[in-house]
C-alpha cells in the first residue's frame, strides 16, 4: 500500500463530544485535496465514549495508550506510527480550523524547512474569539522562558497546529521526554539541535473554552519541562 503524503495527528481525551465535528471537517478538507491523506486519532485513555464516536469514521485509523498519558505523549505516539512524507498535528478541537494547514504545507515548500508552527502570535488580528487576558498574558510571560531556557526564537510554541517533514525530524520526536502540555518546546528544541529549520506562519485561531489545560497546575508543570529540559540539554541527555 503506498504511502500517503500527510498524515493528520489528533490527540484525543475525553473529545466524544467534539471531536465528531472536527472529523467530519477533516474529511472535507481530504476530499477536496488531490494527494493521499491519512488522519490518526491517538485515544489517550478516554472514559467517555470518544473510541466509539471514532469509529463511526472507518477511514480514520486508531491508535490507543494504554491509559491516560498525556498530550505529548499522545502526539509521539501518532508521529512515531505515522506513514505519511509530511504530518500535520492538530488539536481535537480545530481551533486553528484545518485549512489552515495549506498555509504551513505552502510554508515548507517554500522556504524548505523541516517543521512549520501555527502562530497566534504573529498577527493576532486573525485570532476570532480570545482567550481570557489572564491566559493571554501568561503564555506571553510563558514564551519569554522558552526563548531563556531553549533559545528559540519563536513566539508561539504553543499553539495545536504544527507541520513536520517525517524523514527529518523523526529522531526529535524518539528523543522527546515530556509527555504532557509542555512537549511544544522540547520538540522544536530537539528539531533545531538536530540542525532542523522551524518557520512560524501565522493562522487563524479561536479560543474554545472547554480547554483540557488546567491553568495553575499545567503552567507550573510546563515551567519545571523547560528547567529540566535545560539540564538534560547541559548533561548530554539529548545526543543523536
Amino acid at each position: 500500500m503506498p504511502e500517503p503524503f500527510l498524515s493528520i495527528v489528533i490527540p484525543a481525551y475525553n473529545e466524544a463530544r467534539r471531536i465528531e465535528s472536527s472529523l467530519e471537517a477533516i474529511q472535507g478538507y481530504v476530499r477536496s485535496k488531490n494527494f493521499s491523506v491519512e488522519a490518526i486519532v491517538v485515544d489517550d485513555g478516554s472514559t467517555d465514549n470518544t473510541v466509539e464516536v471514532i469509529s463511526r469514521h472507518p477511514e480514520v485509523r486508531v491508535l490507543r495508550n494504554d491509559r491516560n498519558r498525556g498530550k505529548g505523549f499522545s502526539v509521539r505516539h501518532g508521529v512515531l506510527e505515522a506513514r505519511g512524507e509530511l504530518i500535520l498535528f492538530t488539536d481535537a478541537d480545530l481551533s486553528a480550523p484545518i485549512e489552515e494547514a495549506d498555509k504551513l504545507l505552502a510554508a515548507l515548500e517554500s522556504s524548505g524547512a523541516d517543521a512549520a508552527v501555527g502562530s497566534r502570535a504573529l498577527e493576532r488580528e486573525l485570532i476570532g474569539i480570545h482567550q481570557s487576558w489572564f491566559r493571554e498574558w501568561g503564555g506571553r510571560f510563558f514564551n519569554l522562558l522558552v526563548r531563556l531556557f531553549t533559545g528559540l526564537r519563536i513566539h508561539d510554541t504553543q499553539c495545536g497546529f504544527k507541520l513536520f517533514r517525517r524523514g527529518t525530524t523523526r529522531r526529535a520526536f524518539e528523543l522527546q521526554r515530556v509527555e504532557r502540555f509542555g512537549f511544544d518546546p522540547e520538540v522544536l528544541f530537539l528539531i533545531r539541535r538536530l540542525g532542523g529549520k522551524v518557520v512560524e506562519v501565522p493562522v487563524r485561531w479561536n479560543d474554545n473554552p472547554a480547554s483540557k489545560v488546567h491553568y495553575l497546575r499545567d503552567s507550573l508543570r510546563m515551567t519545571l519541562d523547560l528547567v529540566v529540559l535545560r539540564w538534560r540539554a547541559l548533561r548530554g541527555q539529548y545526543r543523536a
